[in-house]
Parts: C-alpha cells; structure tokens; sequence
C-alpha cells in the first residue's frame, strides 16, 4: 500500500493519519450499496486493516439501514453508491446533516457508484459529500480516496471534476430543472439509457434488475414526465443533455 500512502502524503493532509506509513493510518468505514456481492468485494479489497488501516465497522443496503448504521457507528467515511432503495444517496445525505456537520466528529461522505452521469455527481456535491469516485477505481486508489476524505480533502475521479467545476463555477449553470426532481436516482439512469438506444434487456444486465423492473421504470418515468413513448423520452432527455 506505499503507493497510496506517498500518494495521500502529497497531497498536503495536515493530519499525521495521512502521512505515516499505512500500518499506522486507521479509519473506520461503513459501505452503503444495496448490492451485497459488491459490498463484499470492497470489504475484501480494502477491508483487511492491518494492511490499508481501513476498518470496516458496518454495511447498508438502503436508505433506512444507512442512516441507522451510520448514526450507531459514526464512522468517519462513508462510501456511498448514489442508487438506493427509498431515495438514494442524496436522502441519506440530507438525513445525516446533522452528522457531517459536527464540528467533533464529523461524518464524511464519498460517493462509490456506477454512474458517470454529471447529474448524480453534482446532485451528490450539493448534497455534502466531499467527493465522487466510479466504481472502476483500483483498491489503492480507494484506499486513498478514503484518507484523503477523512483529512478533509475533497477527491474526484479525473473527469468528474469537470462536472462539478463547471456546475458551481460557471454563471450558465443550468437551474433545478424540477420535473427531473421528479425521477428517482434509479429512474434516471434508467432514463439515461433508454435514451442512448439501450434495450430493455441490456439496461437489466448493466444495472443488475430484472427486465421487468426496466419496465416498470420506464412506465414511471413517462408517466411522471407526461411523455407518451421511448422517442418522446429520448428527445426530452437529448433537449436536456443527460445523454
């Protein structure tokens, strides 16, 4: 783990967690994704603490259990995937305010998702968390992801930045557009493909649903968008630039 510790040790941390040797680093974690294989395969990759000094102290699969996890354990990171069950990553935001703002021990948030879509990373900023990395990224560069979080610092996956730069820098940042507030997180990405041509079923496989649940996105998604048709959507999404 050398190359995530010189790695976290360039970056200017001020604490001295962030610049001795990865032994002698810790940070307690808690892992929200409502996909236990995936859950279980970052546990295994960065949850051997002797090692990375990543302790894992707790996992969520949904909103609900995410907060009641991270309020019981107040770990100090939390890697978030922006789709959940019961209003996704940035509910779990707006419900742990109170801890992220705490000038003791404040709870820190990295998003950890699938999605590239600059709609989920400038939602997720906006709702408190201090960065956004895919779920692409190597266990080193998680591992010091994690640290570089816990010292403050806010860290992106290199295109991301983009996105939010040009999100809270630019005078032209688009306004809260509110009938995308309609859709859920997952009805979003569901909108997305649909509207890069992707079939019902390769949207299933890439988002690990059931095509029937595709389905039922898609029927929601016209419904509440007033659309009548996979065209009328995909010229609405195309008109708003989420392709």
């Amino acid at each position: 783990m050398s190359d995530a510790t010189e790695a976290s040790g360039t970056a200017g941390a001020a604490e001295p967690a962030g610049l001795g040797p990865a032994g002698e680093r810790h940070v307690r974690v808690v892992l929200v994704d409502d996909h236990r294989m995936f859950r279980t395969g970052v546990q295994a990759e960065i949850g051997q603490t002797a090692e990375t000094g990543v302790e894992v102290v707790g996992e969520a699969a949904d909103v609900d259990q995410a907060v009641s996890v991270i309020t019981a354990t107040r770990p100090e990171v939390v890697l978030l995937d922006v789709h959940l069950p019961g209003g996704g990553g940035v509910e779990v935001l707006r419900r742990c305010a109170a801890l992220m703002a705490d000038a003791e021990r404040p709870v820190r948030f990295l998003a950890l998702s699938v999605s590239d879509a600059a709609e989920d990373v400038i939602g997720v900023i906006r709702g408190g968390a201090r960065g956004y990395v895919t779920k692409t990224i190597t266990g080193t560069d998680l591992v010091d992801s994690v640290f570089r979080v816990q010292e403050g610092d806010a860290v992106f996956s290199p295109r991301l930045a983009g996105f939010v730069l040009d999100a809270f820098a630019s005078t032209d940042a688009p306004p809260v557009d509110e009938d995308l507030d309609r859709l859920t997180q997952r009805e979003r990405e569901v909108l997305r493909l649909i509207a890069r041509g992707y079939a019902y079923k390769e949207i299933a496989k890439q988002l690990f649903i059931s095509v029937k649940t595709v389905e039922s996105h898609v029927s929601a998604v016209l419904r509440k968008l007033q659309l009548s048709n996979r065209h009328e959507l995909t010229r609405w999404a195309t008109a708003r630039r989420l392709v």
